[in-house]
């Protein structure tokens, strides 16, 4: 069954989204089979893959509240060979509100994501929403794995901690198998005192692994959604590009 991954963290701008388009980019350029799924109400994941959302009439909100709509349903093919994508629109705000009362809400993700869709791939991401609510606990839940995105700023180290205990919480009570894989330094600028003492900050945490890869500040990064691509595909030769082959090894072998 596919390897489900969840990238997470409640504070925006760290480049979750980024991660998780590029992430799916490069573990299909290496020959790997993988469904990116839109969990950000925004979908700006579903975007960047190339979907336009006025064609989306099924998608992630119907997937977690309607029993009968599936999660193979609304899976489509994007311009990225081996990249799916299961697209979401801002009908997932209201859904998750719906799923407030509902019975097993946290499983509801999880219960979706059934043998016939997890067979078909090697890896599945997520794309949380920029908050710690119910969507992003549907993804914690039904996830092998997490990786955190964390801007080597000030203010993004001190948000971690409120994440890890979120984790934590869901590996006690509702998913012993999850995993941190790791925190993912992005947003680096090695030319500035702060990026660099920020990344060492990061490294001497010490709890929880932190990828080897860098992601860097990249215009080409900035790019490639315009164009519908992981930057992978928009621009194979880049040092970005680089960076998320290297990050797509390390997660395939963590």
């Amino acid at each position: 069954m596919g390897r489900i991954i969840a990238i997470a963290n409640q504070k925006g701008g760290v480049g979750k989204t980024t991660c998780a388009i590029n992430l799916g980019g490069a573990l299909a350029q290496l020959g790997e089979r993988v469904l990116c799924i839109d969990l950000d109400p925004q979908g700006n994941l579903s975007v960047g893959l190339g979907i336009d959302l006025n064609s989306v009439e099924r998608g992630m909100a119907q997937v977690i509240v309607e029993p009968d709509v599936s999660l193979a349903s609304v899976i489509r093919e994007t311009k990225t060979p081996r990249l799916d994508v299961a697209p979401t629109t801002i009908d997932l705000s209201a859904a998750e509100m719906e799923l407030m009362t509902a019975i097993g809400r946290e499983m509801a993700l999880r219960d979706k994501v059934t043998p016939d869709v997890a067979d078909r791939y090697s890896h599945i991401v997520i794309d949380c929403p920029p908050t710690l609510g119910l969507l992003t606990l549907n993804a914690l839940v039904a996830a092998d794995g997490v990786i955190i995105p964390v801007q080597t700023q000030y203010y993004s180290l001190k948000g971690v901690a409120a994440l890890l205990k979120i984790i934590k919480t869901v590996q006690a009570r509702l998913n012993p198998r999850l995993q941190v894989l790791g925190l993912l330094p992005t947003f680096y600028d090695s030319r500035t005192i702060l990026g660099r003492d920020m990344l060492d900050s990061l490294k001497e945490t010490g709890d929880h692994p932190v990828f080897r890869t860098v992601i860097r500040q990249s215009v080409k990064i900035g790019e490639a959604p315009t164009a519908g691509v992981p930057i992978t595909t928009y621009d194979a030769r880049s040092e970005a590009a680089k960076s998320f082959l290297e990050l797509a090894k390390e997660v395939a072998h963590a």
